[in-house]
C-alpha cells in the first residue's frame, strides 16, 4: 500500500502546483510494514508524521526513511532507527517505540516532496 502526502499551494515561490509526497514500503525478509494515513494534506510549515509498523520486532535498530524525487535515486534521510545521513536538516527526524516507526519531517517545504520509504534491514558480519 502507498501514501500519498500531499503539499498544497499557498505562495508561488515556495511551492509548486502538485507537490506531493509518496511513501512506500521496503520490507525485508518476513517482516510486514504497513503505512498509515494513506492519504493526507499538508500546508507549507505544518508537520509531516509518516507512520510505518512491522509485523514483528525488527533485529537490532536496523530501520531507514528515503526520499526519492521524480527522476532521481532514493536518498537515505534516516537510518538506525533515529541517526540522520549527511546533508539531512535536523528538522526530519526518527523515533521508534516497539514495532511502530515515525518519520516527522516538521516545518515542511518544497524540497520535501517526492516519495519516502521506509525499510527495515540486517546487518550480518562474516568471519575471516
Amino acid at each position: 500500500p502507498d501514501m500519498n502526502l500531499v503539499v498544497q499551494q499557498q505562495q508561488q515561490h515556495d511551492l509548486h502546483r502538485g507537490d506531493t509526497l509518496h511513501c512506500h514500503h521496503m520490507p525485508h525478509g518476513q517482516v510486514t510494514v504497513t503505512q498509515t494515513p494513506r492519504e493526507r494534506t499538508f500546508q507549507p510549515q505544518d508537520t509531516v508524521v509518516l507512520n510505518c509498523k512491522t509485523s514483528s520486532g525488527i533485529y537490532s535498530n536496523y530501520f531507514a526513511w528515503y526520499q526519492q524525487k521524480p527522476g532521481e535515486a532514493p536518498k537515505l534521510l534516516i537510518y538506525a532507527i533515529n541517526s540522520r545521513n549527511t546533508g539531512t536538516p535536523e528538522r526530519g527526524s526518527g523515533s521508534s517505540g516497539g514495532s511502530d516507526f515515525t518519520l516527522t519531517i516538521s516545518s515542511i517545504q518544497a524540497e520535501d516532496a517526492g516519495d519516502y520509504y521506509c525499510q527495515s534491514y540486517h546487518s550480518v558480519t562474516f568471519p575471516l
